[in-house]
This record gives structure tokens, sequence and C-alpha cells, in this order.
């Protein structure tokens, strides 16, 4: 069974190409690729993102309190319409990121956003997580918001499962066609050839691993998807309002 749960930091980094190829060369001395990742290249991961109609959840969260949460729905390639999917509530709290997550039929998850109804229990379900759902539901009016999918290559320690590192490339949105199984097409988030490096650790990172990335010239930033997103979209509004003011 896919874990449901996790408790961990995670700091981030951007990285060109060359940048990219230097770290993960470097950390195949201490790491390995996950199983599917043994297998292909990379790996699509689409994720749907749910905020209110006025956009509360991203505006808090650009706001960096001490403690915020989100409501996605993620799906790992293009799923088909009765596939399932992974509703996930993932809140920080003082930097440490809690996720917990769900496998629903798609169907049952949209309803469940939409309606605010649980849907029946099931064999495939996490009941704790639901009920936590639910209540994060009773609290926000949701609607699916934004679309964002990428490209993922994911690390594992070699002497501890707790250490993984992903690597994501052509990162992708669009606020039209707000549903998992319609595609993974979108507008591009960074220029091409840029990667999302984010380390994850239940505690502090290795001290293999702060050598290297000091070494390599590596800083931390505070990149989020959703978030470059909605700045983006954000500022593309002001400027339409702008226009027809000036058209007015």
């Amino acid at each position: 069974m896919a874990i449901e749960v996790f408790n961990r930091y995670e700091n981030k980094y951007l990285l060109d190409e060359a940048a990219y190829r230097r770290v993960y060369d470097r950390l195949l001395a201490y790491m390995e690729a996950d199983a599917y990742n043994k297998k292909h290249g990379f790996y699509t991961i689409g994720n749907l993102y749910f905020d209110t109609p006025s956009d509360e959840l991203i505006r808090k969260s650009l706001a960096k309190p001490k403690y915020k949460e989100k409501l996605r729905l993620r799906a790992y390639g293009v799923p088909d319409g009765d596939a399932k999917g992974y509703l996930e509530l993932k809140k920080k709290v003082f930097g440490l990121v809690n996720k917990r997550r769900t496998a629903l039929r798609l169907d049952e998850a949209y309803a469940f956003v939409r309606t605010g109804q649980r849907p029946a229990q099931q064999a495939y379900m996490n009941g704790q997580v639901l009920e936590e759902i639910d209540y994060f539901l009773q609290r926000h009016e949701l609607v699916p918001k934004v679309y964002l999918a990428y490209e993922r290559k994911a690390m594992f320690g070699i002497d501890s499962r707790d250490l993984r590192v992903t690597f994501d490339t052509h990162i992708r949105s669009r606020r039209y066609d707000l549903q998992l199984e319609l595609g993974d097409h979108g507008e591009a988030l960074l220029p091409e050839g840029m990667w999302l490096m984010e380390v994850k650790a239940e505690k502090t990172i290795p001290l293999w691993l702060s050598r290297l990335l000091s070494e390599q010239g590596m800083f931390r930033t505070s990149f989020s998807k959703y978030g470059t997103e909605y700045k983006r979209y954000a500022a593309k509004v002001r400027y339409g309002r702008k226009e027809a003011f000036a058209h007015a």
C-alpha cells in the first residue's frame, strides 16, 4: 500500500541543466533512483489544486504565515475517467510539512470537494484522512482552480529511506480543462531546461549532502509551483484591467 501520511522538512533549489547534471551525478554515490525511475527516465505527475473563489488559500500561503494548508488531487500520468487518484491535504507548520492523503476514484474526489459529502467508505480509502478532509471542506468552500503537471525523477537514500530528493522539470499549468483526465497540457512555468530540486527528510539532512550542496553553490529558495502560477495569473489580471481602463 502507498504511504499515506508524511511528516518531513522540504528544502527547494532551482537548477539549470548543467547544475542538475552535476548534482544528480554526485548524488548517485549516496542515493538510488526510485523503483519507477529505475525503468523509466521520468514519470508525469498531474495535480488539481482547489481554492476558494477569492483565492484565499494561496493568498494566505504567499503571506508566509507560520501555518498554512492546501488541498489537491494528484494522479500519475493522465488517468482514465474511472481511475483512482490521491486527494491530499498538505499542511506546513513552522517549516515541517505534513501531508495526508487517501486514494479515491476521480469522480468520488470531484464530488466530495464539490458537495462536501463524504463518499461511502471503501477498502482503498483512508477513513481518518477522509475525516480530516471533511473537516477542512466544512471550513472552506472550494472549487478547482489550477492544474499543474511536471516530469519527475526521484531518488532515495541508500542507507536511509527517510531521505528523498526529487527533480521536477517541464512544469506547466492551466486554468481551464480542470480535470485530471483531460490531458497534461499547459503553459510553461519555468524557462526550458530549468529544474526544481526538493530535498525531503524527516530530520536534518545528512552532513555529506550539506557539503555537496555547498560545494555546488546551491542556495535554498521558497519557490512554490502554485504560488508562482498564482502570482503570474494575478499580474496578468492586473495588466488586463489597466489596459481596459486605458482604452475606456
